[in-house]
This record gives C-alpha cells, structure tokens and sequence, in this order.
C-alpha cells in the first residue's frame, strides 16, 4: 500500500471516529463555551456507574424531554420548576451525576446543589445529547430501550447524530 493509500484510510478512519462521538471540531467549540470550572465526568466513565445504588443520575431537562428517552435509572428533576426538594432521598454526601441535553442547565443545577452543601457532583460532559451520540443506551419512561430523543429545538437538534429526533 502507498502512503497516499494509507493516508486517505487513516483520514476515513479519523472522520468515522469523530461522527461516531459527535465530537466534531465545531461541536467541541460550542461546548467549551457551557462549561467553566465546575467538575465534569465523560460519558463513557458515567455508563460504567448506571445501576450503581450509591449514584444517582438527575436529568435537569423538562419532563416532555425526560419521556422521550433518558439514562436509565435517572430521576427527572426539571429545570424551569427545579426544587430542592425532590431530592431529600439523596444524601449530600452521595455521587451525583447531573445532565441535560448538552450540560448548560445541568451545570447550573449542579452549582445549586453545591451551594446547597452537595460534596460530590459533577457534570456529564457533552451531556445527553453526547451520551447518544457515543451510541450509550437511552429509555422511555415505561423502561424500554429507545432510539429517540428530544432535540430540544431544531437549532440544538443538529447535534444530535445517532437515533431519531422528535421535538
């Protein structure tokens, strides 16, 4: 093989790779603008913990969101209605992995618990749309495996890469 051969399917490979992920140039750009000093986890570290009783996933999304699909075992907690109060099963000291589409929202729920004396919350980095997009499992509300997801609005949606978009 030439190295002009090798070097088309080596780029094929890397192209394949960042669609895969979603992690394009542009979509890596617009998330660094969402995301400050506050504690992050990648989406693949976060999958490892679904089903963990000692985690609890909060998806910071509006329930309309929540029903199409989510992480399984997540707890929808809202965003626009967020109260503290949903979450006095939780212990303050328990790990706490907050999300919403892309991590806008979720972070500032984050920043609340963290005012509110939650000691281990992080971030899911790239959020639920980049959860999807990594080709994680997502579910209804009933517990079925789903391709959907909501694309909160058409300008959004277009980060969405895997599965089918319902708005």
């Amino acid at each position: 093989m030439n190295r002009q051969m090798y070097m088309r399917i080596l780029f094929l490979f890397l192209l394949i790779g960042f669609s895969s992920t979603g992690q394009t140039a542009e979509y890596k750009k617009m998330l660094e603008g969402y995301y400050t000093d506050f504690p992050t986890i990648s989406c693949t570290d976060a999958s490892k913990k679904v089903g963990n009783s000692n985690v609890y996933f909060l998806d910071t999304r509006e329930k309309k969101e929540f029903d199409v699909s989510h992480i399984k075992g997540a707890k929808c907690v809202g965003y626009d209605n967020f109260s503290l109060s949903s979450l006095k099963s939780i212990p303050k000291t328990g790990e706490i992995i907050v999300y919403c589409s892309i991590g806008a929202r979720s972070q500032t729920i984050g920043e609340k618990l963290k005012k509110e004396g939650y000691t281990n919350v992080k971030n899911l980095y790239g959020g639920f749309f980049q959860w999807n997009n990594s080709g994680l499992p997502k579910v209804t509300s009933s517990g079925k495996s789903t391709s959907r997801i909501h694309g909160y609005s058409k300008d959004w949606g277009k980060w969405i890469t895997k599965g089918t978009i319902v708005y």
